[in-house]
């Protein structure tokens, strides 16, 4: 079946479609279970809040659906949050598949919450998802809770702490930036992520 972009309501879809699109891969945009179990590739994009993010996928039935996948699955930014076990954002239980906690900034002199715009994404452990990928390049990000570093950690970022960046816990992966907007670097991993 190829490459399926999970319809969850996320607004960023349009543009990691054409993301896609601009390497050559047409992912098709759906909501249907069989569909999803089906395809070679699964990406949950998302933009808003853990918990209506949530509560749409529990709508069209899909909860168990993901959580049982063997091909590999992407989340990005918000599809990445929503793979862990919790959000303290609205104390949402999540997906469960990544064993971590998503947590809010804390406040800090100087630094802004939402954390918006580049930041640099540092690798931390060899994997195929990062290939390419150097010690100075940049992804773009809008998010104001993170996932704090574990065992699943790819890559960090420093915003006054460091968090993971990309995460990857066996076939689920997770882009917490928006790669569809972070130029060469995010083009590269999309691309990295299409040929695992």
């Amino acid at each position: 079946m190829g490459v399926v972009l999970v319809d969850a309501g996320g607004t960023n879809i349009g543009s990691v479609r054409y993301a896609l699109q601009r390497l050559g891969v047409e992912a098709a945009l759906t909501s249907d279970a069989e569909t999803i179990r089906t395809a070679d590739k699964v990406i949950l994009p998302g933009v808003g809040a853990a918990g209506p993010g949530m509560a749409r996928l529990r709508e069209l039935g899909l909860v168990d659906q993901i959580r049982s996948l063997t091909q590999p699955v992407l989340g990005v930014c918000l599809g990445m949050q929503l793979l862990c076990e919790r959000s303290e954002e609205g104390d949402t239980t999540c997906l469960g598949v990544v064993p971590a906690i998503v947590r809010r900034f804390e406040d800090q002199p100087g630094r802004r919450v939402p954390h918006m715009g580049w930041n640099r994404v540092r690798p931390r452990r060899e994997h195929p998802l990062l290939a390419g990928l150097g010690d100075d390049d940049w992804a773009y990000f809008v998010h104001s809770y993170a996932v704090p570093m574990g065992d699943y950690a790819l890559a960090s970022t420093d915003y006054g702490d460091e968090f993971a960046s990309v995460i990857a816990q066996g076939n689920f992966h997770g882009m917490q930036f928006h790669p569809e907007r972070s130029a060469k670097v995010g083009a590269r991993l999309l691309k990295n992520f299409l040929e695992l």
